[in-house]
């Protein structure tokens, strides 16, 4: 499917995904992510949902974002507090949802200007 919105060229957003990839700004990539408007998408080595650690979650606070989307593969799925702590801790928000929905929900929350992270397995 592909997304569509307007005026994001100056950020990095989800412009389409499919079953085993994510389209960010029309580049294609076929691995976990972890983007945020203001940062290059990276290769996040969690090689998928069951894999989440404490550790893993660490690396998204980085960016001092506010809320903190997974996106958990083509099903919605959720991560006990244990794993995702360091955002409790911090008092970041946390949103779990099915990759395609965070796609969605991930660019709604940039184009109000939210200082938002995700984490995306493929969906």
């Amino acid at each position: 499917m592909k997304l569509h919105l307007a005026n994001t060229s100056d950020r990095y957003s989800f412009t389409g995904y499919g079953p085993g990839y994510l389209v960010i700004n029309g580049t294609r990539y076929e691995q976990p992510l972890i983007i945020a408007p203001d940062h290059a998408p990276e290769p996040w080595l969690v090689p998928e949902f069951s894999a989440l650690n404490a550790t893993a979650v660490g690396a998204l606070l980085s960016g001092e974002p506010e809320i903190v989307i997974f996106g958990t593969g083509p099903l919605q799925l959720f991560a006990e507090p244990g794993r995702i702590h360091p955002l409790i801790d911090a008092g970041i928000g946390v949103e779990m949802m099915n990759t395609p929905a965070a796609c969605r929900t991930y660019n709604i929350l940039i184009n109000e200007g939210r200082r938002v992270a995700a984490a995306m397995f493929l969906p």
